[in-house]
């Protein structure tokens, strides 16, 4: 995922180094054909989410990276990596806003699973590795 968002950056001048890279994720994405998502009855079909940003990533832009997966029980179902529109500031600001985009693939997916009549037999859970925007998102104040 995040290689394919990295490499998408040079479509519009590839080097023999960008072609080396895609064929890589090709030969990748061939070794595991006929992998899908599957929905076990075992598991408890709870959204999990984890997020992450990889602060001022892009040397060019000092654009930092939002990356995230959420899980249905125990599958994968949605996931993303692209560059932040904006530069953040501090790395406690590129993941808040990581975790800003998280929430809103949450929100949106839990609607759909309302939709569908499939309920969650608990809240949905968003994991972060940054303690201070955790403290940022559950403090009203700053909101």
């Amino acid at each position: 995922m995040f290689a394919v968002q990295h490499l998408s950056q040079f479509m519009h001048r590839p080097k023999n180094s960008h072609l080396e890279a895609a064929i890589l994720v090709v030969r990748y994405i061939r070794k595991s054909p006929g992998q899908g998502i599957l929905l076990s009855a075992a598991s408890k079909l709870q959204v999990v989410a984890f997020c992450d940003s990889d602060w001022a990533s892009c040397p060019m832009s000092r654009r930092s990276v939002t990356g995230f997966c959420i899980k249905l029980g125990e599958s994968l179902i949605s996931w993303k990596s692209e560059k932040q529109t904006t530069v953040s500031r501090s790395s406690v600001e590129a993941e808040y806003r990581s975790m800003v985009v998280v929430v809103a693939e949450v929100v949106w997916l839990n609607g759909l699973l309302k939709e569908i009549s499939l309920n969650q037999p608990a809240k949905s859970v968003v994991f972060s590795d940054s303690k201070v925007a955790l403290q940022i998102a559950a403090n009203p104040v700053f909101h």
